[in-house]
């Protein structure tokens, strides 16, 4: 009777606990060479028939697009390595049900997941793209440019979980999530330098997002929050990451269709990338924190806390422009966005170049409601002239926080806004420079408390206005 009930009891246990299914089982071969797409496919599906989790061991698995399923868990056991095909032949082309920028080349990834749900990446193994091995095709032929598969691709999906993984060499964007909802990405190791467009991490049109211990290198932009389509991206958290970045480490922009709300990131370290050779951007990076509106939309209750960004070309940039590219072919021309309720708090902030941080809006449209507190901003200064001015407004061109060139302030040049505060700022000047530390134009409401400057003391003009 004892061992009749010890039986059953296994039995249940074992309906209760799905097996788990080794892709080595179903055919995969770990030696890099051997394509195992329709293997590693075939526990997917089973696994999302079935329950359990798809277990990649130790070894390399060469592979193709890879489809996730619905209730489907991917295990990547340390040692083990999930490798992208080197031939576009390999990637079956998909598409979304839904307009956004960027439907017409967006065709490729390694693993896909589209209208799905409950679905985790887990593990301690590696992701690699081998994303150096698609040739990046000339800009004059834009119908081929875009003819490489990002790493990771979910859209309109919900409950995404993303923990442990190392990430490697994508063709394109890594991480890319587009209309989901509840996505979680924690603890990822990142290393992304094989190509252009090389993002780190793209949430776009998301809600419920949580993104927290990321240890990330990327040639292109960082973690960066995109609008490409109606849907804001909202509720959002950014915590815990250490961000290298030859473009913008932290970027929300440039595209804002949907616009963004309700966000906040703290405990951010922006160093300098280990690879010192840049295919976008510049070496040491061009910006640790870009605050953008380009193409309609609004931003809006976005608070950052303890952020340090150790030299950047420009450690900060907050633009509103006019850009007001379409988010697809026939969709409506984009009103003129917002930006307001930013609250920056303990930035500690050094630059590479003398270009200046600023914060600027356009004629008639200004950026409202701006709290800079307890900053930091240590300056290279060295301009023995003022530039020339007016600065241009370049209201429809890309906002890149160099594109305006030096600016008429060796710390924070304001222009086109209303009711910024600075509170307990101190601008640290390395070298003799004759702008002054601050520079405002056409700034409605600019409140300055406790700022302190040191460097030469001759270069100690605090505010000019005009």
């Amino acid at each position: 009777m004892k061992y009749k009930l010890i039986l059953i009891l296994s039995m249940i246990c074992l309906k209760s606990f799905p097996a788990d299914h080794l892709i080595t089982d179903f055919g995969a071969k770990p030696d890099g060479k051997t394509l195992c797409t329709t293997a590693i496919q075939a526990a997917i599906d089973k696994c999302a028939a079935e329950g359990g989790r798809v277990i990649i061991p130790k070894g390399s698995f060469l592979t193709g697009t890879l489809f996730l399923k619905n209730h489907v868990t991917i295990s990547l056991e340390k040692g083990s390595c999930i490798l992208g095909s080197p031939s576009l032949s390999d990637y079956p082309p998909v598409s979304v049900d839904f307009h956004f920028w960027g439907e017409a080349w967006a065709h490729y990834a390694l693993l896909v997941g589209h209208n799905v749900q409950d679905v985790t990446i887990e593990g301690s193994g590696t992701i690699d793209g081998q994303g150096g091995s698609f040739k990046v095709v000339s800009k004059k032929k834009p119908q081929k440019y875009y003819m490489r598969p990002y790493l990771i691709w979910f859209a309109k999906s919900q409950d995404i979980n993303l923990r442990g993984i190392n990430l490697r060499s994508s063709a394109f964007w890594m991480q890319y999530y587009l209309c989901c909802d509840r996505v979680r990405i924690d603890d990822l190791n990142i290393f992304n330098h094989a190509n252009k467009n090389n993002d780190m991490i793209d949430i776009d049109g998301c809600r419920d997002v949580l993104i927290s211990n990321i240890i990330g290198d990327t040639d292109d932009d960082g973690i960066t929050l995109k609008s490409t389509c109606e849907r804001m991206n909202e509720h959002i958290t950014i915590s815990d990451c250490i961000l290298s970045s030859h473009c913008n480490a932290l970027k929300l922009g440039t595209e804002s269709t949907g616009g963004y709300r309700n966000i906040v990131i703290s405990n951010i370290l922006v160093r300098p990338s280990a690879i010192k050779k840049n295919i976008s951007g510049y070496a040491e990076g061009v910006t640790g924190l870009a605050i953008e509106v380009a193409d309609g939309g609004r931003l809006e209750n976005l608070l950052v806390n303890n952020m340090i960004i150790d030299g950047t070309a420009v450690p900060l940039f907050i633009r509103l422009c006019n850009r007001g590219r379409k988010h697809y072919e026939g969709a409506v021309q984009p009103a003129i966005g917002i930006l307001q309720n930013v609250q920056i708090n303990n930035l500690r902030c050094s630059s590479t170049s003398n270009i200046g941080c600023s914060i600027s809006g356009i004629p008639g449209r200004s950026v409202e409601h701006i709290q800079l507190t307890n900053c930091s901003f240590c300056c290279k200064g060295g301009l023995a002239e003022m530039p020339k001015l007016p600065i241009p407004e370049m209201e429809t061109e890309y906002p890149e926080a160099t594109n305006f060139g030096i600016l008429p302030a060796y710390g924070l040049y304001i222009r086109h806004a209303k009711s910024i505060d600075l509170d307990n700022i101190h601008i640290y000047l390395s070298e003799k420079d004759v702008r002054p530390a601050i520079y405002s134009e056409n700034v409605i409401g600019l409140s300055t408390q406790s700022i302190r400057l040191t460097g030469p003391m001759d270069s100690q003009k605090l505010i000019e206005k005009k």
